[in-house]
C-alpha cells in the first residue's frame, strides 16, 4: 500500500504528529490513532511506510526509538480492497515463473506464437504490463497531481 500511495502522491493524510517515538514489542502507543486505522511512519530506520494500528493480524514493527513523524491516515475501504486485488495480481503475474516475467516480448516455434501486451512505459525490465498500467484507470480517482 505504501508503494501505491507514493505512486498516486496521495497519503490520505489526516494529521501529522512529529516527535520521538519508541517501538517496543513490535508496537507503539499513539493516542491520536484509532484501532484498525492506517498510519504512516516517516523518519524511522526500520519501519518507514504504512501500517495498521493495533489491528489483529497487523504487521509487527521492528523495535527502535526514532525521531520522526507519524501520520494519521483515512484510507477509504475501496482503496484497501483495490490494494488487495493488486497484491493478488502481482502474486500471479510478477512471479519468476509467470509468463509475464519472460525476457521475450514475442516468440514463435512449431506453429505456436505469442506476443505480450506492452504499455510502452519503460517500466520493468521486460516491458510487460505492470500493476500500475493494469490498474491505472481504477487508481486514477485517487491520484493527486
Amino acid at each position: 500500500m505504501t508503494e501505491m500511495c507514493q505512486d498516486l502522491r496521495n497519503w490520505f493524510d489526516r494529521g501529522q504528529y512529529p516527535g520521538r517515538y519508541v517501538i517496543s514489542g513490535g508496537a507503539f502507543t499513539a493516542p491520536f490513532l484509532a484501532d484498525g486505522q492506517y498510519y504512516r511512519i516517516v523518519g524511522s530506520i526500520f519501519n518507514d511506510g504504512i501500517h495498521q494500528y493495533g489491528h489483529e493480524g497487523a504487521t509487527k514493527l521492528t523495535d527502535e526509538a526514532f525521531e520522526g513523524s507519524v501520520w494519521a491516515l483515512a484510507i477509504p475501504k475501496g482503496f484497501v480492497a483495490l490494494a488487495e486485488e493488486i497484491v493478488a495480481w502481482r502474486g500471479k503475474y510478477d512471479t519468476a515463473d509467470s509468463a509475464a516475467m519472460s525476457p521475450y516480448m514475442s516468440e514463435s516455434f512449431g506453429g505456436y506464437s505469442y506476443q505480450k501486451g506492452s504499455a510502452n512505459t519503460g517500466e520493468g525490465s521486460n516491458g510487460g504490463i505492470s500493476w500500475r498500467n493494469a490498474f491505472r484507470s481504477r487508481l486514477n480517482m485517487w491520484r493527486k497531481l
